[in-house]
């Protein structure tokens, strides 16, 4: 809907925005429509997860960084495009997961490279995801998920090792 539209990016240090070749795979892998589903991005950035999430018909996309500069930035490029169901929160990402009570189809894991919060991270989403939802996991070294996951698809494009989980159900694992 929006491809090929800039999102102008605040300077932040540390920002290490989800190459564009990750990006185009990782909306492969979960299919190009996301009609009606609902995403979580705690650790936003520049958010343009949550907003490409929007262009392909996702309902909401809470988006979640602790860079109020950021954050605002989010929601003017949201704007300034014309899309509508984002929610913005200025904050603590692991905090707010902890926090949240609502469930999500698909949840955007991209936290600085030199923090490793895998374990905190996966415990705290149990409550907010089914056997249908999806994490997409972003770091700097392939990711191995508690037992309570599975990896579905994972690949690696320089530095970025990138891995799409879902939830270990007793119908999937036969």
């Amino acid at each position: 809907m929006h491809r090929g539209r800039q999102i102008p990016v605040a300077a932040a240090t540390g920002l290490r925005p989800t190459p564009d070749r990750v990006r185009e795979t990782l909306f492969n892998w979960l299919g190009q429509d996301l009609s009606g589903a609902t995403t979580l991005e705690p650790y936003a950035g520049t958010g343009v997860l949550s907003l490409e999430a929007l262009s392909r018909g996702a309902s909401l996309a809470v988006a979640v960084d602790h860079n109020k500069a950021l954050v605002d930035a989010l929601r003017a490029a949201a704007r300034n495009i014309g899309i509508e169901g984002l929610e913005t929160h200025v904050g603590d990402a692991l905090r707010h997961v902890r926090h949240e009570q609502r469930a999500f189809d698909v949840v955007f894991l991209d936290p600085p490279f030199v923090d490793a919060p895998w374990e905190a991270l996966f415990a705290a989403l149990q409550p907010l995801i089914d056997d249908n939802a999806r994490i997409y996991a972003e770091s700097g070294r392939p990711i191995v998920p508690p037992p309570a996951l599975r990896v579905l698809r994972q690949a690696r494009a320089g530095s970025v090792h990138y891995h799409l989980l879902a939830r270990r159900s007793a119908a999937t694992d036969r």
